[in-house]
């Protein structure tokens, strides 16, 4: 498929968020820093991992024409101080579903997380 229309792009978002709900526990986003693994199958370094956040189950706020926004993560403290580059995403049963570049594919207001912090996504928004 080279070109999608926005309608089944949004189907596609809704999926994933889908996927995001599967399994027995909530999904999760680690936020590392460092190296950015080449893909999803390659295995993140924990040593990296700055903060975990769980998304409330279902995870889907609400599906408008244009994006599909999930609710907001818990409030979790920072684990480890650094610079986070990138952060990926798990669903409910521990399978990564997607990995995301700072900068790039998520915008944060604040990048270097302080030891002993607290984080949270208020606003997470899939966009086809």
């Amino acid at each position: 498929m080279s070109k999608s229309s926005n309608k089944a792009k949004l189907a596609m978002a809704q999926s994933f968020a889908s996927f995001m709900d599967s399994g027995s526990q909530s999904a999760t986003v680690i936020f590392y820093e460092g190296t950015q693994p080449a893909n999803p199958e390659v295995a993140a370094d924990s040593n990296n991992a700055l903060v975990t956040l769980t998304f409330p189950e279902p995870c889907i706020k609400q599906v408008t024409a244009t994006y599909v926004e999930l609710h907001p993560t818990d409030i979790a403290t920072v684990i480890k101080a650094g610079t986070t580059t990138w952060a990926r995403i798990y669903n409910g049963s521990g399978e990564v579903a997607a990995d995301l570049t700072v900068g790039t594919d998520i915008a944060l207001a604040n990048t270097n997380f302080a030891l002993g912090g607290s984080f949270q996504i208020n606003s997470f928004k899939i966009r086809p």
